[in-house]
């Protein structure tokens, strides 16, 4: 049955997100050890934004973006003449639905017409062929959607696929944003805006979560959850 609240025009708003991954176990509070061995007190599992309400409250947000962006392009060539169209483009496997519904939400909400595409893990060698699947990405500046960018790794290997098909990234945006240290002083995001030139953008970012948890009345409020996080933002954050 419909839900009562449900609108369907609503933006995206980052507290909004952030409750509802709280309410769906999406945002975790506990000891998570991290590829870099580290012990965060948090943790975020986009596997499972795992219902209508969550995918299309994430696609909204990476829409909206996009659709700040593209108008801010069509502002810097003449009134929109000679603007490029928009590709967006989601990494295996997550990145799928994630790049799948953000093209409906530019379309509905915007209407804007983006081409999307994903890559398979292992190339297809019947049919068509290769490892790219969708919209032709050859010759076109790609915006890339993901989760969640800790040491960067995956995110290199999908510029590497694009630069493989002959595309170029034309910027990146990710859902949560840890502004956590990489191996040097930056963050991995920040890595890959200086190393790529592109813009990387956040939804929401670790500071978002904190000063939402710490709001007098919010459900959620953990004063000794709350002091890990901070403990650990300025142990590790940029």
């Amino acid at each position: 049955m419909p839900h009562a609240q449900y609108a369907n025009n609503v933006p995206f708003s980052s507290h909004a997100f952030i409750q509802l991954a709280l309410d769906n176990q999406v945002l975790k509070f506990g000891e998570f050890v991290l590829k870099s061995g580290r012990i965060s007190p948090y943790f975020f599992n986009a596997g499972l934004l795992a219902s209508g309400e969550m995918l299309s409250l994430l696609a909204r947000g990476y829409a909206d973006a996009l659709a700040e962006k593209v108008t801010e392009q069509m502002a810097t060539t003449n009134e929109g003449k000679g603007a490029q169209e928009l590709v967006i483009f989601g990494a295996a496997y997550k990145g799928i639905p994630f790049v799948a519904a953000t093209a409906q939400a530019l379309w509905l909400h915007h209407g804007i017409n983006a081409n999307w595409g994903y890559n398979r893990k292992e190339a297809k060698t019947h049919g068509e062929g290769g490892n790219l699947v969708g919209a032709n990405v050859k010759g076109k500046a790609v915006w890339v959607l993901d989760d969640v960018i800790t040491a960067g790794t995956a995110m290199r290997e999908v510029v590497e696929i694009l630069e493989q098909a002959g595309a170029s990234v034309a910027g990146i945006i990710v859902a949560l944003d840890r502004k956590e240290k990489g191996l040097a002083e930056h963050s991995a995001i920040q890595e890959l805006a200086a190393n790529l030139n592109v813009p990387v953008l956040a939804l929401v970012d670790i500071d978002d979560v904190i000063s939402y948890l710490a709001e007098g009345s919010h459900p959620n409020k953990n004063a000794t959850q709350l002091a890990k996080m901070q403990h650990y933002r300025a142990q590790y954050g940029v």
